[in-house]
């Protein structure tokens, strides 16, 4: 067997492993979906009980872990002074000690198994899933990142690995699952149909190291900014969730079912806050390490080409969203929408301008 022959199976496997793992991903979303619908028969409610000082709240409210004391010696005397506590409040305080929800599963048994499941099966599909990535590799001799099809097919995996991660770190982050999957389904739908393209060689002038460091930095930004985008979208949900009810208000019964389910508006900002300042100085190297590529390939760190406009872009749509995280009149749903803008800047960077742009980063073909 000839190398290219070789070759030509490895990427027809390749191929055969993103269908396997779309239709895993389908059974996964089958699951989380039970999971949600299970969930809807239990009955949590401790939003409204926190909020209005009933049972529930102080039976489900969490105590604070008490702190040793810090002794002080002044002059031969002793004093002792209680460690403080460090609280990152939300915008209304009365809406502090909010707890979280029990998750989509909602406390029924039944629920619970289906997301059981429904992990398990992510296991599977993302194992799958990283199996095409790496055989592509192989297959074409390069990073397998060379055009849309493959930087599509490596974000999704991206994305379920930082999901996974979390899970693994027993970060209670299972309600991600639905939307995520959801997500990666569509994105491995549209690469395979819209965005497939054959095993290409790049052209020598970006035929670099600098594409194991730049391509790949900018594939795990843009899998782990999306699900902080995620968070800051489910975020605004609950948090107009929550002040309503702080305001005597009577929420629908499906917003609800799922909405009680999910962390406090607290939590949910505090992850999505997380995720995104530690992806930011990634980004920013990102950037930094396309700016030198750039001069080694083309002879010039910065010319505005609009893959390079757009990168500055999302940089500066994230950084006014950690800034405004800083400044008290701008945290909360102002910020929010700041981290949602950002995700939408990343995907007009990456669809946006590698369809409808004249750009030098358009090497790849659609």
């Amino acid at each position: 067997m000839t190398l290219a022959a070789a070759n030509e199976g490895l990427a027809d496997l390749s191929n055969t492993l993103v269908y396997s793992a779309m239709a895993v991903y389908a059974l996964t979303f089958l699951a989380y979906t039970a999971e949600w619908i299970f969930g809807s028969r239990s009955r949590v409610a401790r939003t409204a009980a926190a909020l209005t000082g009933g049972d529930a709240g102080e039976e489900t409210a969490a105590v604070p872990a008490q702190r040793p004391a810090v002794t002080v010696r002044k002059g031969g005397g002793t004093s002792v002074l209680e460690r403080p506590r460090i609280v990152s409040r939300s915008t209304t305080p009365s809406r502090d000690a909010v707890p979280d929800g029990p998750g989509a599963a909602g406390e029924d048994a039944q629920g619970d198994t289906y997301g059981r499941i429904a992990v398990s099966l992510t296991v599977l599909a993302f194992l799958l899933h990283m199996g095409a990535v790496v055989t592509r590799a192989v297959a074409v001799g390069r990073g397998p990142w060379g055009n849309m099809y493959e930087f599509s097919v490596a974000l999704g995996v991206v994305g379920i690995a930082g999901y996974l991660g979390f899970l693994a770190a027993r970060t209670p982050v299972r309600w991600l699952g639905l939307p995520l999957v959801t997500t990666v389904l569509l994105d491995l739908g549209l690469a395979v149909t819209v965005l497939y393209n054959e095993s290409t060689q790049l052209v020598p002038a970006l035929d670099s190291m600098w594409m194991w460091i730049h391509v790949p930095l900018a594939i795990v930004c843009g899998g782990l900014f999306y699900l902080g985008a995620v968070s800051a979208v489910l975020y605004l949900f609950r948090d107009r969730y929550e002040a309503k009810l702080a305001a005597g208000g009577q929420p629908g019964r499906l917003a609800t079912s799922v909405l009680e389910r999910l962390p406090s508006a607290l939590s949910l900002d505090r992850f999505s806050y997380r995720v995104n300042a530690a992806v930011f100085p990634v980004w920013t190297f990102t950037i930094v390490a396309g700016a030198i590529w750039a001069e080694t390939a083309w002879g010039r760190y910065w010319a505005w080409d609009p893959k390079e406009t757009w990168a500055f872009i999302t940089w500066v749509a994230y950084a006014c969203y950690l800034h405004a995280r800083a400044t008290a009149g701008w945290k909360g749903r102002r910020a929010a929408y700041l981290a949602i803008a950002g995700i939408v800047c990343f995907l007009i960077n990456y669809y946006g301008v590698n369809i409808f742009f004249d750009s030098l980063h358009g090497y790849g073909g659609v």
